[in-house]
């Protein structure tokens, strides 16, 4: 028997559903309207429920928390439209540096670690010494002064009712921390953006655009508050007083924009197989900066060689512990809820940025290899031992080695297409001679002098490009483009078995 009082949504007519839908979007839409017009931001929309996220570190510090802003439904909607139009003018009038690679259209942590890898092996390949600096900020989202913000944007050409606008959306803002059931009074907001809110962050990279102006001499590579500097040189004493030098500067940036530049946290590493260079000092306001052999930057550990061993371990241990997961869940679910899992507990850690890290030698990678195999075992209820090729045809799963290059391939289609930032795009050239030939679609492939070079996506990824069929080469758009590799790829699969 249907409950009276329950909506049964089959039963609603077209005129009525129409009604519903105009009484939510007319209103909302004339907010939005008035909200542009008169440079405003509703009051009722400025109140954030602030959660802690636990991060790292001793659970009693609350230091260790990531305080993230549950908004108001109609203020990301609001926030949403206004950023469309901030987008835009921005690109147009090209305000970020190239540098910056959050938080943007067209842009992700891939292309980051392709800009810094790429810098790190043409160094090593040029036997210059190279040492790059991984900078912590002290709660960067919170501590934005907001008279700056509105200084830097006025410069950058937000003037008038956007400009009010701004101003409006970050004044009067209010908050309440809630930890299970208890929450806390309003209290005012005084600095900072809005975690977990949709224009946030790009009034962040706004803020801290201009940090690549304070050296000429360091490299920038910025993905929002994760900022890593870059140096290189011939002799290591004097890349060591340059970077003490510039690094000195950077922190007076820091000081003047009331950001705070956590020196504990803050390491830097040599890159480079030389093991002679212990005692290496870098030292800002007094505070001796760590070194280390590796470090997590986005997501993917990097350690002093580029051999991505210590990457590998680490996705080895997620692998782990998804596969266990799938060996106790084959006796309750099927085979298409064993998919799902694996595509949620294990495909993201081996496809995450593995056109970065996935491009190394094989045998680096072979307990990956062995594990995914494992996985799809447990997927089909196979055996064991049994062969996982008719497996790989039947799931539709590519293999590991192929997913490497599948997604490989796909940074070389935006590439060829100009569909890369500039920073990126620059590092491959078309192939030389004018002549109508078979390979027109071909790359160049630079001179390198090191395998470690050779395994970088310029080299690798140009020889995988150049090797692949026409009709592959000439698909109409990225999605077609993935389509027929991987089409491809099964195919082989198929070709195999056989």
């Amino acid at each position: 028997m249907k409950n009276k009082t329950s909506t049964d949504w089959n039963d609603i007519d077209m005129k009525t559903l129409k009604y519903v839908i105009e009484g939510i979007v007319k209103p909302l839409t004339h907010i939005c309207n008035l909200s542009f017009q008169k440079g405003f931001f509703p009051n009722n929309m400025k109140v954030a429920r602030v959660i802690p996220i636990y991060k790292t570190g001793d659970k009693h510090q609350f230091t260790n928390y990531r305080p993230v802003s549950i908004l108001s439904q109609f203020s990301k909607i609001l926030e949403k439209l206004f950023v469309k139009r901030f987008d835009n003018f921005v690109d147009q009038c090209e305000l970020l540096t190239e540098c910056q690679y959050g938080f943007r259209n067209n842009r992700s942590t891939v292309q980051a670690l392709i800009d810094l890898n790429e810098e790190i092996t043409e160094c090593i390949d040029k036997k210059k010494h190279a040492i790059g600096l991984f900078l912590d900020l002290k709660k960067a989202f919170d501590t934005e002064n907001h008279d700056v913000l509105m200084r830097k944007m006025e410069k950058y050409g937000f003037r008038g009712i956007v400009l009010d606008w701004i101003k409006s959306y970050l004044s009067n803002r209010q908050q309440y921390v809630q930890i299970n059931q208890h929450k806390s009074g309003l209290r005012q907001i005084q600095c900072g953006v809005p975690q977990g809110s949709v224009l946030g962050p790009k009034l962040f990279i706004m803020y801290i655009n201009d940090i690549c102006r304070v050296s000429q001499v360091l490299k920038f590579v910025l993905f929002a508050d994760d900022t890593n500097v870059f140096c290189s040189g011939v002799e290591l004493q004097q890349v060591l007083d340059v970077v003490t030098q510039e690094i000195n500067k950077l922190k007076k940036w820091f000081d003047v924009n009331k950001l705070s530049l956590n020196l504990e946290k803050t390491k830097f590493m040599l890159f480079g197989n030389e093991r002679r260079h212990n005692e290496l000092d870098i030292v800002i306001n007094n505070v001796k900066i760590e070194r280390v052999y590796e470090i997590k930057f986005l997501g993917v550990v990097i350690d002093s060689r580029i051999c991505w061993k210590p990457h590998i371990k680490y996705v080895r241990g997620k692998l782990a512990r998804g596969i266990a997961l799938l060996g106790k869940a084959k006796y309750i679910f099927n085979q298409k809820a064993l998919y799902m899992l694996y595509n949620t507990m294990l495909l993201p850690y081996l496809s995450y940025c593995v056109e970065v890290w996935g491009n190394t030698y094989k045998s680096h990678l072979q307990t990956l290899t062995t594990m995914q195999k494992r996985a799809i075992r447990l997927i089909t209820n196979a055996g064991y031992l049994d062969h996982t090729n008719e497996l790989f045809i039947k799931t539709r799963i590519m293999k590991f080695q192929d997913l490497v290059k599948y997604k490989t391939a796909q940074i070389m289609y935006k590439v060829r297409n100009k569909l890369m930032p500039d920073k990126i795009q620059k590092l491959f050239t078309e192939r030389e001679g004018g002549y109508n030939l078979r390979g027109t679609l071909n790359l160049k492939i630079h001179k390198f002098r090191t395998t470690l070079k050779q395994m970088c996506i310029t080299i690798i990824g140009v020889k995988l490009w150049n090797n692949l069929e026409e009709e592959i080469k000439v698909s109409t758009n990225i999605n077609v483009f993935k389509m027929n590799y991987k089409k491809h790829i099964l195919n082989k699969y198929i070709v195999e078995n056989r």
